[in-house]
């Protein structure tokens, strides 16, 4: 397939109420166009980026994994964001891709927000994760993944990157530069959703969501306020590029600790 038909949620989080905030984004999911193929909803999109885990964490037969999967199946698409999930009695920001069939796979944060003390309550994942979904090849990645390159090098030959976020407008500069480096980078699709708003902390989000195109231009970037945006995506455009610019085969070998999750 080689288009890809994407909406993104980016929404004023009602901080720290699951039920509230899945009950905002089902009334939000009737604006979006029939043949959507995915849904990309924020960081921790239940509660805001929260250090309390404990009193908001759930699991993976909780409400909010059920709501997605029902969500899912019921509009024939894929939907990913990030939650507060308990496992083995560790708490992770973890995101969830789930498939309109109900299945679900996962990526564990793995870069936390040290500034905000994410460290001190969450456990880092140890994973990447590449999805393949109607031909595409993506990697999902969240928030402060973004700061450091070499988790995101295309080593695996995938066609977009995403990043779900709560990114402050106070480094709005550096979430959309570095989008775009990440875009050249690696000559894929990038987008990063972002969220809206004040959080419970104080902490102002102004969207700043992005499309970045595989050449590091920025096609479509959201003001700041909530709203849904539709999109697609085409994977011979950027296959075209690749090969007029071969870049990719000629980057430097070297392995990273972690692994990769594949089908």
């Amino acid at each position: 397939m080689d288009r890809l038909k994407i909406a993104l949620f980016q929404a004023d989080l009602i901080w720290e109420q699951a039920a509230d905030n899945r009950h905002k984004f089902t009334r939000l999911f009737e604006s979006i166009a029939p043949g959507t193929d995915l849904i990309v909803l924020p960081e921790m999109f239940t509660t805001g980026f929260s250090m309390e885990p404990a009193k908001l964490a759930e699991t993976m037969t909780g409400e909010t994994v059920a709501w997605l999967q029902q969500q899912a199946a019921a509009m024939n698409t894929a939907i990913t964001g990030s939650v507060i999930i308990e496992e083995n009695r560790n708490f992770y920001n973890r995101l969830l891709w789930v498939f309109p069939n109900g299945t679900i796979r996962s990526y564990d944060k793995r870069h936390l927000f040290t500034l905000a003390g994410e460290e001190k309550v969450y456990t880092p994942g140890k994973e990447q994760l590449l999805v393949e979904y109607k031909g595409w090849k993506i990697m999902p990645l969240i928030c402060y993944d973004l700061r450091f390159p070499v988790w995101s090098r295309n080593q695996f030959d995938y066609d977009l990157l995403l990043y779900v976020a709560n990114f402050p407008d106070k480094r709005g500069m550096a979430w959309r530069t570095l989008l775009q480096a990440r875009a050249i980078e690696n000559q894929a699709y990038t987008i990063g959703l972002n969220r809206v708003g004040t959080d419970g902390n104080g902490a102002y989000y102004a969207g700043d969501s992005c499309l970045v195109n595989y050449d590091g231009k920025i096609s479509q970037h959201l003001p700041p306020r909530e709203m849904v945006a539709q999109f697609e995506i085409k994977k011979e455009e950027q296959a075209t590029f690749r090969k007029k610019l071969a870049f990719l085969p000629d980057q430097d070998e070297f392995s990273i600790h972690g692994s990769i999750q594949r089908d």
